[in-house]
């Protein structure tokens, strides 16, 4: 098992979207996702997400919010908890390279319309929609979304 962290950096009505084009062997290849990753030993979330920000895009963050856990389950890769987090305030300038992929601010309604994974759709309805704090699993056989349980209620499948 894996912990991470995910965080959508808002400004202006568009979202900091990382497209993940430059790692060998990644399991987000040619995705648009948000920004983080996994934890070091001995972070917190909010270690892992304020390190993560800062490391692939050299902005500091100073206003966040905890917004649900998600819980990953697939026949390829271990389980990931992902704590998903969003941002309205940061410090800094933006990094014009990050080792990880291409950083480009987009209209939030464009981010279902750019590769993402199946699953992602959810969490950013519930946080486009303000819900409160949730816990969501999404199970996939590949890359596809075969099981989806919103609260411990199944939402997909099974």
């Amino acid at each position: 098992m894996i912990n991470t962290t995910l965080c959508y950096i808002r400004q202006k009505g568009r979202c900091l979207m990382l497209h993940r084009v430059k790692k060998e062997n990644d399991l987000n290849q040619d995705k648009w996702i948000g920004v983080g990753g996994k934890f070091e030993d001995k972070e917190s979330p909010e270690d892992c997400l304020l390190r993560e920000v800062r490391e692939e895009t050299g902005l500091t963050l100073t206003q966040y919010q905890y917004r649900g856990i998600v819980t990953f389950v697939s026949d390829r890769w271990p389980t990931e908890y992902m704590h998903l987090y969003t941002a309205d305030g940061f410090t800094g300038e933006l990094l014009t390279d990050c080792g990880e992929g291409e950083l480009e601010w987009l209209p939030w309604e464009d981010l279902l319309k750019i590769p993402h994974w199946e699953g992602d759709a959810i969490f950013l309805d519930l946080i486009q929609r303000d819900v409160p704090f949730f816990s969501l699993k999404l199970c996939y056989e590949g890359d596809k979304l075969v099981y989806a349980a919103l609260n411990g209620e199944t939402i997909k499948g099974e």
